[in-house]
């Protein structure tokens, strides 16, 4: 495993990446990049200070965080990266843990040459935090040159620390309240931020822990909405608020296709999809599972949803598509899966959803068409494939008397993670993915026989193997998994309440790429080198998606 903050170097032939953020990883988000760009890509994570932290759902805490910004390098579609990834920089906040992040989808990220006033910055993205003390705080992030060189000229003895870690101000404050009330809400800690996916992004929604979902206007110039603080930066409120659901608001998703729609999933069970224009009641309400993730993907009227296994009927858990109820379909079972599904994220270009579950396997399902009925789907089995598998497997070998059941004295399970790395090893097995010709008479990938437990055997234990957080690769304007930039890259992160591995891995599925994607992306290169003409770099600037922000970096 590598040291805190450092990574292995790609593989050779499958171009994959490891590194280690140093604790167990609850979010992660892409940095937009424009399509056809050869830019450096950049990842941003959050993990807990320890292996050990656990947060408490309701109410509201504050405390130290850090939120870690990776850089990968250029990253080119037979090549990968040609460097290891690297920590570019880290901003220290005092707002509690991060429950989730958000990207602007597109028009933030300007060229890492743009001429900028000092000490203002070229902006690589505009990063929406939602953290555990109520508030979504916007951060215009830099381009860690500039960051860099900044530093350089403000240190005078010549030595500067290995790693950049910032105390920044945010450019902007959002709360719930109004202006009159002064104080914070009562709503909670906040789980889910999304930005309006269609441009320019203006509007911004998060949810809470009380079943409130509110919206901001971030362009909006009125003083009861807008109020600008002593550092310099604003105080938003929101436009509009409504009770989505009963108990906490678990995640929220924008429709990509029309923006006046949006679905929430709640801790109720309930799944929710409203219209914007008539928030008086819900379009539909699903009441099927305790749901952990959403992803919308743009031609269909329906989502696909991870579930937690908690409320799941036998043989019913995994991935399933449901229609908001505009077609009328059935639940269509896209993926079985042998415990939670902690994360999925969907590809709007390859119509594809992968998917992390508590066991450590990383699987990949391509949708069929629905926009007709899927319940007529033939073979669906072959419509999915895994990445890797995740075993956990003891240091030493296994007796004969363990594996023949002869020792009743049961096993104490390992609840702390120093506990459990002292007797155990996390096995990755990756599936070759550089070509599916003959994929399926490849010998199966059977995971490592350990010793045989009875059912109900090591709910106890830290799921070091778990996968919590998946992320396909995303291009401006909120393109999953391109043809146009490289065939296909996912990150996934190991996490688990009270501690995981830490571990976060990339993983280029070559095999998705074709002939018309190289096409495509040759043609992206060259309408990005028209754009942003090389000679005239310093002197175009790229789009502000809001309108009220400045580089403050």
């Amino acid at each position: 495993m590598p040291g805190r903050f450092n990574a292995l170097q790609p593989h050779e032939e499958r171009l994959d990446m490891t590194f280690f953020v140093g604790g167990p990883v609850w979010t992660m988000e892409w940095c937009p990049t424009p399509a056809g760009s050869v830019a450096s890509q950049y990842l941003a994570i959050y993990c807990n200070r320890s292996m050990d932290d656990q947060h408490r759902l309701a109410g509201i805490h504050t405390g130290p965080a850090l939120l870690q910004l990776w850089k990968l390098g250029p990253i080119q579609q037979n090549t990968g990266s040609t460097t290891k990834p690297g920590l570019a920089y880290a901003l220290a906040t005092d707002h509690g843990c991060i429950w989730d992040m958000k990207f602007c989808p597109s028009g933030a990220w300007e060229l890492p040459a743009t001429r900028c006033k000092s000490p203002q910055m070229s902006r690589l993205g505009l990063l929406a935090v939602a953290f555990s003390d109520g508030k979504v705080l916007l951060y215009s992030l830099p381009h860690a040159e500039d960051l860099y060189a900044y530093k350089r000229a403000q240190v005078t003895d010549g030595t500067s620390p290995q790693h950049a870690i910032c105390k920044v101000h945010s450019v902007a404050s959002l709360q719930v309240g109004s202006i009159q009330a002064g104080g914070s809400s009562d709503c909670g800690q906040c789980f889910s931020v999304a930005w309006m996916p269609t441009k320019p992004h203006q509007h911004l929604a998060a949810a809470f822990y009380d079943g409130t979902v509110a919206l901001w206007n971030l362009p909006n110039k009125s003083l009861l909405q807008r109020v600008r603080q002593p550092d310099g930066s604003l105080k938003l409120y929101p436009f509009h608020c409504f009770p989505a659901h009963d108990h906490a608001v678990r995640n929220i998703q924008w429709c990509k296709a029309n923006s006046n729609f949006l679905v929430t999933a709640g801790y109720d069970r309930k799944i929710k999809f409203w219209d914007l224009r008539r928030l008086h009641e819900p379009v539909n309400s699903i009441k099927r599972f305790l749901s952990t993730e959403i992803a919308w993907l743009p031609p269909y009227s329906g989502i696909t949803v991870a579930q937690d296994n908690c409320y799941a009927s036998y043989g019913l858990c995994g991935i399933h598509y449901l229609d908001s109820g505009y077609l009328g379909f059935r639940a269509y079972f896209v993926a079985p899966r042998k415990g939670t599904v902690w994360s999925i994220s969907g590809s709007d270009w390859l119509n594809t959803v992968a998917a992390g579950d508590v066991t450590g396997e990383l699987v990949t399902a391509l949708m069929p068409d629905l926009s007709i009925n899927p319940q007529s789907v033939k073979r669906p089995g072959e419509r999915r494939f895994p990445i890797y598998t995740t075993d956990l497997l003891p240091c030493a070998p296994v007796s004969k008397e363990v594996k023949a059941g002869a020792s009743k004295k049961p096993q104490r399970e390992s609840k702390t993670y120093k506990d459990l790395l002292a007797q155990n090893y996390v096995l990755f097995q990756d599936t070759d993915l550089r070509s599916f010709k003959n994929f399926f008479r490849r010998k199966s990938r059977k995971r490592v026989p350990v010793q045989e437990r009875k059912e109900g055997d090591g709910i106890g234990r830290l799921q070091l193997e778990a996968i919590h957080k998946v992320r396909q690769w995303l291009v401006e304007g909120g393109q999953r998994l391109p043809f146009v930039s490289v065939p296909t890259w996912t990150a996934t992160a190991g996490w688990r309440q009270g501690g995981q591995s830490g571990l976060v891995r990339l993983h280029c599925l070559q095999a998705l790429a074709s002939a018309p994607s190289h096409k495509l992306q040759r043609e992206c290169q060259a309408q990005f080198n028209a754009m942003f003409n090389v000679e005239e770099q310093g002197n175009h600037p790229a789009a502000d998606p809001s309108g009220f922000h400045e580089a403050g970096s």
